[in-house]
């Protein structure tokens, strides 16, 4: 199986499944001498485990990171950083009624079809839980950026049809780890985690949206004409677990203003060429353009529902699957720090890449 390393400069390697000894990751690139604090990876893997609230899904994970090389006396040594975290709560039972059926939007069947084997236990390589391993090496990231005056968080912006309509210069940032949801507008936090609430005593899932914010960045990050900022930004995103669109900047909103409208003016303050609006998102021509840099990231409800569903077994004959295990109402509260490590990732990488290319 291809597919399990992620950048150039900053590379990172997952491995791990959702039902085995553990998720871990190797991470290559990183400058020797940044500080290294477990604590700081713990902080964010604990807003990304399971059980945390009683609108995720109820697995008993501590997520204890382990580091096992590339790291000494607090700082990075330069050489691979390898970490990883055991598994504690599986439970493969819950999964042995769809060893031979396909569950219904899940990647059963591809992953079937493509290797002729496949982990049924939670999904295997394809659970969510791998992205532990990304929000792990994204904390690293994050240090390396914060070394360089670049800083990134991210929020719910919308869950079903609630929505939240500020733009990320209006919220407040202080509350989005005041509630459950991690949404940075307590009446709105309110009705979405009570709607949450609602959706998981029906035995159905819903989806939401997780805005992305990036600030710091100097001019110059990205690399025209394949590997544009926001095009890994954009990858980045569209590998995680559930998500199924990607935009940034104005968006499709984008497509309802004209050209005078939208486009964003220079002007110089002090010593700094700056737009006197956003709408491009911080990257233009694909290079960053040291404005802030924010997005949104749209997640499909999770596909296990409580409820019976028609489907098919390895054979083709019809069969019913029945939704079991512990699962997620709604992503979005847990997929915040993973939105986050994928963006500091992609930064991180570039920002590497950046220096290596001047002379």
């Amino acid at each position: 199986m291809g597919g399990n390393t992620f950048g150039q400069a900053f590379k990172i390697m997952t491995f791990g499944e959702s039902h085995g000894k553990g998720i871990g990751v190797t991470v290559d690139g990183c400058p020797a001498g940044l500080k290294i604090d477990p604590a700081d990876i713990q902080r964010d893997l604990d807003r990304r485990r399971p059980g945390q609230s009683n609108i995720v899904t109820q697995r008993k994970e501590g997520d204890k990171i382990e580091i096992l090389s590339g790291v000494f006396e607090g700082l990075s040594t330069g050489t691979p950083i390898g970490m990883i975290i055991y598994n504690e709560d599986q439970r493969s039972k819950d999964y042995s009624h769809i060893a031979d059926k396909y569950r219904p939007s899940h990647a059963d069947y591809t992953y079937q079809e493509k290797y002729g084997h496949r982990d049924y236990r939670g999904g295997g390589r394809s659970s969510a839980r791998e992205t532990a391993a990304r929000v792990a090496a994204g904390a690293i990231a994050k240090s390396l950026l914060k070394a360089h005056g670049i800083d990134l968080y991210a929020y719910v912006s919308q869950v079903g049809d609630l929505k939240l309509n500020k733009s990320h210069y209006e919220i407040d940032r202080s509350l989005i780890e005041t509630n459950v949801v991690r949404c940075p507008d307590m009446e709105m936090a309110q009705a979405m985690e009570t709607f949450i609430k609602d959706i998981r005593k029906a035995g159905d899932t819903v989806g939401g949206v997780v805005t992305g914010v990036i600030t710091g960045s100097p001019v110059g990050l990205g690399e025209p004409a394949f590997d544009k900022l926001h095009a890994d930004l954009g990858k980045a995103m569209l590998s995680i677990n559930a998500c199924k669109g990607f935009e940034y900047g104005s968006g499709f909103e984008g497509v309802t203003l004209r050209g005078s409208q939208h486009n964003d003016l220079f002007e110089k303050i002090e010593d700094k060429i700056i737009t006197k609006s956003n709408h491009s998102g911080g990257v233009q021509g694909g290079i960053s353009n040291g404005m802030d840099i924010y997005f949104r990231v749209a997640f499909k409800p999770v596909a296990t529902i409580m409820k019976d569903q028609t489907s098919v077994d390895k054979e083709g004959n019809e069969a019913i699957v029945s939704g079991k295990g512990r699962h997620d109402p709604c992503v979005v509260p847990r997929a915040v720090a993973i939105v986050e490590a994928m963006a500091a990732l992609v930064m991180a990488d570039h920002l590497l890449r950046a220096r290596l290319s001047k002379v």
